[in-house]
């Protein structure tokens, strides 16, 4: 992703998973879509597998509710290199960009979102249950999306970003 400038929104998609503790059950990984641009949140999903099938659903939702980005970036996790998961991009004429392997800095705006979304809901909240956790995470993002200022967007909500990029756009 070096030298790329990213000027619009659905210009560069990024993604990453993380790892969520839960009593009783282990670990559970949560995976996010988020649009380089506006920092929005396009898509989420929780497994209690590693998987790449609910990366495939997170990413096949986010294009049917966003379109497609020029260009998707990940680190070369094996969810994410998958045959199954790359075809998806590839069918969409979607350009694959990945990170070097273990170099989390470049993809820091989704580690960045990681540490939000842990120290401002997950671990206030202590979730026993997957189904808590799904819920709780749901009201999170739509807050995260509609609600929660960001100091390098000039203060404003991912989503504020997002559409007032299509609003200039469509005034033009």
């Amino acid at each position: 992703m070096k030298n790329i400038v990213v000027r619009y929104p659905n210009q560069v998609w990024i993604s990453d998973l993380t790892y969520i503790k839960l009593p009783g059950l282990g670990y559970v990984y949560l995976v996010a879509i988020m649009d380089l641009y506006s920092r929005k949140v396009l898509s989420w999903k929780v497994s209690n597998s590693m998987d790449s099938v609910f990366c495939e659903q997170a990413l096949k939702e986010a294009i049917a509710r966003f379109g497609m980005p020029a260009l998707f970036n990940t680190d070369q996790g094996s969810q994410f290199t998958s045959n199954s998961f790359t075809q998806i991009l590839q069918d969409h004429g979607i350009r694959i960009s990945m990170d070097g392997r273990g170099r989390w800095r470049d993809n820091v705006h989704i580690e960045r979102l990681w540490r939000t979304v842990k120290y401002e809901d997950i671990y206030l909240q202590g979730y026993e249950h997957l189904r808590a956790l799904k819920r709780g995470l749901a009201s999170y993002f739509d807050f995260y999306n509609r609600y929660r200022f960001h100091q390098n967007l000039d203060y404003e909500t991912p989503d504020q970003r997002y559409r007032s990029f299509q609003a200039k756009d469509l005034a033009a």
